[in-house]
């Protein structure tokens, strides 16, 4: 249920909201919504629904739509900002409300000598964040798979010598105590987005979280998906629009784009893109990017390489280090020009 609060409530009634929760056993998750505060209960019990009612500063008890709750805009109506870095020599990065970022980099953490050149690269090309593999999910068991600890070593190194908060994947609950220990912003790739005991795990440690949509998931299910990780009282959570599979083989996956302007609507969570598991071939990345931002997309995630066509995952769909400054320029013209017009 959804408790609203008159907009002259005192913290004092609030507390007294939360006490009540508290007292049945409910976890109460407090935020804003049209300028008045608002406590969020999982629970419908429709026998508690009096009870907050009588309580001093409640202007209305409401159920939640179903499924959707805390990823609402019942719950939280403004956009909402997840800040990532700020510590350990990174910068702070802001993602959403009206921003654009970019993060770049290669798909996986191949060797230290690449790794820094790309990180310098994409750092001077104008890009916010840095993104690299340490632990790769790969469909052969054959495939690289990643460099493991070393690669999240290499990515902090990265980090200290460049400024640039970075995001890598966890696979398992395993690897999350030390993928968390070294990464400022952690990912839940498309085959894990329904994996709901990691979610709560990645959930409960405090990080920003970057959650992809699975190859085959619904908007719904992507929004219950985040629910796992803001249940926990985590609501740093940016979600990834990164293509989804269908009958169409000319692309690797198929970017629904219309998915910006839905996931805009319905949640108050930053949306960004990632057109190169979309895309699949490094010349439809560009465009692909470039629509996004006119979309209103507040990031995009993009695989950038200096020598793409040696990368050891994906080098069909990474875009080369040199000329990527333009399409940086290309992607914040396009976003400043939707901002200006109102979109």
């Amino acid at each position: 249920m959804l408790i609203l609060m008159k907009a002259t409530a005192t913290l004092r009634e609030t507390a007294q909201v939360l006490a009540l929760s508290e007292s049945q056993d409910l976890r109460p998750y407090l935020s804003r919504a049209d300028g008045r505060r608002v406590v969020a209960l999982t629970s419908e019990d429709a026998t508690l629904t009096g009870q907050f009612r009588g309580l001093p500063g409640v202007e209305e008890v409401r159920p939640l739509a179903s499924g959707i709750k805390l990823t609402s805009r019942q719950f939280r109506s403004a956009d909402g900002v997840v800040v990532v870095g700020g510590e350990r020599g990174a910068r702070r990065v802001s993602i959403g409300h009206g921003s654009l970022t970019v993060i770049a980099g290669p798909c996986a953490v191949e060797d230290r000598q690449t790794l820094l050149a790309a990180a310098h690269a994409v750092r001077d090309a104008g890009a916010d964040m840095l993104r690299g593999g340490a632990f790769k999910p790969r469909t052969s068991p054959y495939a690289f798979q990643g460099l493991g600890v070393r690669g999240l070593e290499l990515l902090a190194e990265a980090r200290e010598v460049t400024a640039l908060p970075f995001v890598t994947e966890v696979l398992s609950v395993d690897d999350l105590p030390v993928v968390a220990e070294h990464t400022d912003m952690l990912q839940i790739g498309a085959r894990n987005m329904q994996n709901f005991a990691l979610l709560r795990a990645v959930g409960e440690t405090g990080r920003p979280v970057l959650l992809k949509r699975g190859m085959m998931a619904t908007v719904d299910e992507l929004l219950m998906s985040a629910e796992y990780i803001l249940a926990t009282g985590n609501d740093s959570v940016v979600l990834c629009e990164r293509g989804i599979r269908t009958f169409e083989t000319s692309t690797r996956n198929t970017l629904d784009i219309a998915a910006v302007p839905v996931l805009r609507r319905r949640t108050h969570l930053p949306i960004i893109i990632d057109p190169s598991h979309a895309a699949g071939h490094r010349d439809l990345v560009a465009p692909l990017a470039l629509a996004a931002a006119a979309a209103g997309a507040s990031g995009l995630l993009i695989e950038v390489h200096p020598e793409p066509d040696r990368a050891a995952t994906d080098a069909e769909q990474t875009l080369p280090t040199a000329g990527f400054a333009a399409l940086v320029r290309r992607l914040h013209a396009v976003h400043d020009a939707g901002a200006a017009r109102g979109s």
